[in-house]
């Protein structure tokens, strides 16, 4: 097998691949990224200087970004589930939504993550407000849009929804969803119902305690 995803099971990123892989059952080697796997980090290291991750290996191509990464598998590697509908006008719906969860959703999230991770001196509490802001911003937008949508571009599960599911849920952990707001509270029940993401959070589940905000009674 060509395919190997460097990742981790409690990013949210590597989530968002592992996701598009499980979705159609594409076969991959797993290199996961810790201090128990020195030598994956290595050629993590080695490969890519910027060390973010997911990426995966297709052979000796490296492909980086996990938008990225689903759309090279929906190139080279299609399988039942169409995570990029063929219509152009239905593609572009769902690279909306994708960068809407990537920039709107784990962007702030991860602001607050990044927050508590630096020396109590440190900290920036504007920026920590404008984070919030920002998520109740996007909780408000994006409960309009799923009052009449199954999924994040529509009837059809999609490469939104792949990322939505782990974003909106640690947002939710970090900046709790208001409860006002039921159309996305129930998406955000969808997205945790649905097969592949049940795997990713079961699969995460023995790394949960390292979430640096805490894990909410009844998800450890």
């Amino acid at each position: 097998m060509s395919l190997q995803l460097f990742y981790h099971p409690l990013s949210s990123y590597s989530m968002k691949a592992l996701i598009a892989l499980y979705e159609n059952g594409t076969p991959f080697e797993y290199r996961m990224l810790s201090p128990d796997h020195a030598s994956n980090c290595q050629q993590f290291a080695q490969i890519w200087p910027i060390q973010k991750f997911p990426i995966l290996l297709d052979g000796e191509r490296m492909v980086v970004e996990a938008s990225i990464v689903i759309e090279h598998l929906a190139l080279y590697y299609p399988g039942p589930v169409k995570l990029l509908p063929a219509d152009p006008k239905g593609a572009l719906e769902v690279r909306m939504m994708d960068r809407f969860f990537d920039n709107h959703i784990a962007t702030p999230q991860q602001k607050l993550v990044a927050d508590v991770l630096r020396p109590e001196g440190a900290r920036d509490p504007h920026g920590v407000a404008e984070a919030r802001r920002k998520l109740d911003s996007a909780y408000a937008w994006l409960d309009k849009i799923m009052a009449s949508r199954t999924w994040a571009a529509g009837e059809e599960f999609s490469m939104a929804d792949c990322g939505a599911a782990p974003f909106l849920l640690y947002a939710h952990w970090s900046h709790p969803i208001p409860e006002k707001h039921e159309h996305v509270m129930a998406y955000l029940r969808r997205l945790r119902e649905r097969p592949s993401f049940v795997r990713c959070w079961a699969e995460a589940k023995p790394y949960r305690h390292m979430f640096p905000l805490g894990v909410p009674t009844g998800e450890e």
